[in-house]
């Protein structure tokens, strides 16, 4: 349940379709062209067509790669060194980027970040700070730590460029997909769901997937505005933000955007069933979407195949 609301908000940055096209140039060569798999899973009902959008094979194994090196590469400043806060794939992300740019990077992780996204951060050349028990006080920190060292900072989730990187996925799929059937994704902090909105616009329904320990973009539409939410998970994969972006809960207000809600024990089985079924592995959240499809949450219409996002795949193996 929301517990804090901000008050007075100013109107967040449009993020055009244009801004999109303009990432895909800047991006081009940089990173993957990720594929799509037609195929059918289990359902509630017997087997549903599906199209999964296999973006956990980007570089890094996160979709944030698009986002933070869109937004490195977009920036004026010429800072030389660049810190963020991150619960695990933005910090890998940017410590990837950075490295690729020729940058230092520091990120900074609550104290419950999970070890596996941590040595990848290190694996990457990053400094890794722990500060606070949340996302939202590894946040301030980052943002006067950068402030401090004269670095540059990016957020996340909550910038026009990172949501223009992520968005480019929107773009790839025009012209995998035949049709415009609709794209179901995990939502996090909402970078990802922003980013499909702004490419795609109201091309294609776009429904947007959170699990039920952080209903974030679904607080915020019902408040009326980004709140901050408890999260109670049982599982430290499913660590991410408590409170959604201004830029998504802005792109998901006007696109009307669905958000459906999934149990953690519905998101592990999506999980499992990848590993099972097609030797695929992913982290939790990365099968969010998935689960959304299995467990009977969001059912498509007769005819139709959805494309699923399987957005990131930096988890603990032994879980497996």
């Amino acid at each position: 349940m929301p517990i804090s609301e901000s008050t007075d908000r100013a109107e967040p940055p449009r993020v055009l379709r244009s801004d999109v096209r303009a990432a895909r140039r800047r991006l081009a060569g940089r990173v993957r062209k990720t594929p799509v798999f037609h195929t059918r899973v289990d359902g509630p009902d017997g087997p549903v067509p599906v199209s999964l959008k296999l973006e956990f094979l980007q570089h890094g194994g996160t979709f944030k790669v698009r986002g933070v090196l869109n937004a490195l590469l977009a920036a004026d400043v010429g800072a030389d060194h660049v810190v963020v806060a991150s619960g695990g794939n933005a910090g890998i992300a940017v410590a990837l980027a950075a490295a690729q740019l020729g940058k230092a990077c520091t990120v900074v992780v609550p104290e419950s970040a999970p070890h596996t996204k941590v040595a990848a951060m290190w694996a990457h050349g990053a400094e890794v700070l722990w500060h606070g028990t949340s996302y939202a006080e590894a946040q301030r920190k980052a943002v006067a730590l950068a402030a401090e060292r004269g670095a540059e900072h990016l957020h996340a989730y909550d910038m026009p460029a990172v949501v223009a990187g992520a968005g480019v996925i929107g773009l790839e799929l025009e012209e995998q997909v035949r049709g415009r059937p609709p794209v179901l994704a995990a939502i996090g902090g909402g970078g990802l769901i922003a980013g499909l909105g702004a490419a795609l616009g109201r091309r294609r329904h776009i429904v947007g997937v959170e699990s039920e320990h952080t209903p974030a973009l679904s607080a915020a539409l019902a408040a009326g505005a980004p709140v901050d939410v408890d999260a109670q998970s049982r599982g430290s994969e499913l660590l991410c933000a408590t409170r959604v972006g201004d830029i998504a809960f802005d792109i998901a207000r006007r696109h009307r955007m669905p958000v459906l809600s999934v149990a953690d024990d519905a998101i592990a089985a999506a999980r499992e069933y990848l590993w099972r079924e097609f030797r695929v592995v992913v982290e939790l959240e990365g099968a969010a979407a998935l689960a959304a499809v299995q467990s009977g949450v969001y059912r498509p219409e007769p005819g139709v195949r959805p494309v699923v996002v399987l957005c990131g795949a930096n988890t603990e193996l032994p879980v497996l």
